[in-house]
């Protein structure tokens, strides 16, 4: 919904705000580098595919943007690949077909390429190979979902809101009052739809999910009738029906191996209140919990993973997103993820927006035409092109710094971010047992300046320390080759 993302990109930027308006010198600090506090093998960087794989999907030029780490010319510019290697396609809501008389209610507020096209279009038969199916629905963002995995793209199936004929008032938006809208009948028939998708995906289209979502922010009361997307509230008490006809449903297709995920809340709080509502059996069906990063700077990102962990669940970041073109809340807010959170892996919700600073490229809502690029490009490639799948999450114990290390090729990378005046951080490699001295490579971007993904070697280490010079507001990566835990 775009009024509430907006309120939270705002609040988290007012936060950032403050810091990147001081004028005073700010203090230097050091930054100890713990490879004992590993938190896992990292997983990957990724995007949710709707909407802008509605517009955009069938483009090589932005699959390769997105989906690899090769330089890419747009707007006559060359930009780096971000190497994303997740995808999560959405299975849409929509249809505009008539069946006995009934039809789609759509919001007068939601634009027709926030419409995703579902593929179940006639409830009155659940044969797949019958009519009632259109298998040829929804083709940009299936295309974007084939690029990213011929790209080598891992992959996940979610759903913003049931297809419109299994909600109340048929309107994939919402009920009037942001209530319940999936019809108690249709429990399964979610879970069918999503489960037959799969299986066409995997034996039609050569893509294989590694996890399902049924959900998409259910327990919040933002989706209504008159909203701007799709989107259905959907209780802890129906959650636990849907999950458990979901594993039975994926299980009928022969997809005994893909893991179900649940329940992409909004934030760390709600994520962890849904999670605590649920019961052990409930508990036991879920494979992987997923969580959104709109709570900012806020919430307790620190109590989400002890539960998660706890229970021995995979814990990702599934979506996140804020307002802030130039990237440094991105940056800041994904160091508080890295710090507190320990997600395995972080997706960003849309690469590409017509709202300003939502995207890394903007394009015009109304001629559906790709423009500008935002600096947050550049930010997100300091991490995405050089935390790659594979590398051990370790800890800084500091909340502006992410760290991980590939212990095949001894490479250590740090990515940290200043949001305040000019300052020197030093990294302290001491922890480590071996730091070959040497050349430290550096990428540096700097939204008010010239910088984006600017390439330097100027730095060397010294007596396992490796001294940095952060620009106000700005975004660095340094890499140590040699480094031996």
């Amino acid at each position: 919904m775009v009024t509430r993302r907006t309120v939270l990109g705002a609040a988290g930027a007012g936060v950032l705000g403050g810091a990147l308006s001081a004028g005073t010198a700010r203090a230097d600090a050091t930054i100890t580098v713990d490879p004992a506090a590993d938190y896992g093998v990292w997983q990957g960087w990724g995007t949710s595919l709707a909407w802008w794989a509605n517009v955009f999907g069938d483009r090589d030029d932005f699959a390769d943007l997105f989906f690899t780490t090769r330089t890419v010319t747009y707007n006559g510019v060359a930009r780096p690949g971000l190497g994303l290697t997740i995808a999560r396609y959405n299975l849409g809501a929509s249809s505009w077909n008539d069946v006995g008389g009934e039809r789609m209610v759509a919001s007068p507020n939601i634009p027709r390429f926030k419409q995703i096209e579902g593929f179940w279009q006639d409830w009155r038969n659940t044969d797949p190979a019958s009519t009632a199916w259109n298998w040829n629905a929804d083709a940009k963002q299936r295309a974007a979902l084939i690029k990213a995995t011929q790209r080598g793209a891992v992959s996940e199936l979610f759903a913003n809101s049931p297809m419109w004929w299994m909600c109340l008032n048929h309107n994939p938006s919402g009920a009037a009052d942001g209530g319940l809208n999936l019809q108690s009948w249709n429990h399964t028939q979610h879970a069918a739809h999503l489960a037959i998708v799969a299986r066409r995906a995997r034996d039609n289209w050569g893509v294989t999910f590694r996890s399902v979502d049924p959900f998409n922010e259910p327990s919040s009361n933002w989706w209504r009738a008159d909203g701007t997307q799709e989107g259905c509230y959907i209780g802890a008490t129906t959650q636990r029906s849907v999950l458990a006809q979901l594993r039975t449903e994926l299980n009928r297709q022969g997809l005994t191996g893909v893991t179900i995920s649940a329940s992409d809340e909004t934030n760390y709080d709600v994520a962890r209140s849904t999670f605590a509502s649920f019961d052990s059996a409930t508990r036991a069906l879920i494979g992987q919990v997923n969580v959104h990063g709109y709570q900012g700077s806020g919430g307790r990102r620190d109590l989400l993973y002890n539960d998660v962990r706890t229970a021995g669940k995979v814990l990702w970041n599934s979506e996140t997103g804020d307002g802030d073109g130039t990237g440094l809340t991105l940056a800041a807010n994904l160091c508080l993820d890295w710090r507190w959170l320990h997600p395995t892996a972080w997706v960003y919700w849309q690469v590409m927006d017509p709202t300003a600073g939502w995207g890394t490229i903007r394009y015009d809502a109304s001629t559906l035409t790709a423009g500008a690029v935002e600096t947050k490009l550049y930010v997100l490639a300091q991490f995405t092109r050089h935390i790659r799948p594979g590398m051990r999450i370790i800890d800084t114990g500091a909340g502006n710094a992410a760290a991980a290390y590939d212990p095949a090729a001894r490479r250590l990378v740090v990515v940290a971010v200043n949001t305040g005046a000019a300052q020197t951080l030093t990294f302290d490699l001491s922890r480590f047992s071996q730091v070959a001295a040497g050349a430290v490579s550096r990428w540096t971007t700097v939204p008010a300046a010239a910088d984006r993904y600017t390439s330097r070697t100027d730095l060397q280490t010294s007596a396992k320390l490796v001294r940095v010079p952060f620009p106000a507001a700005s975004v660095q990566t340094i890499q140590v080759d040699g480094v031996v835990i």
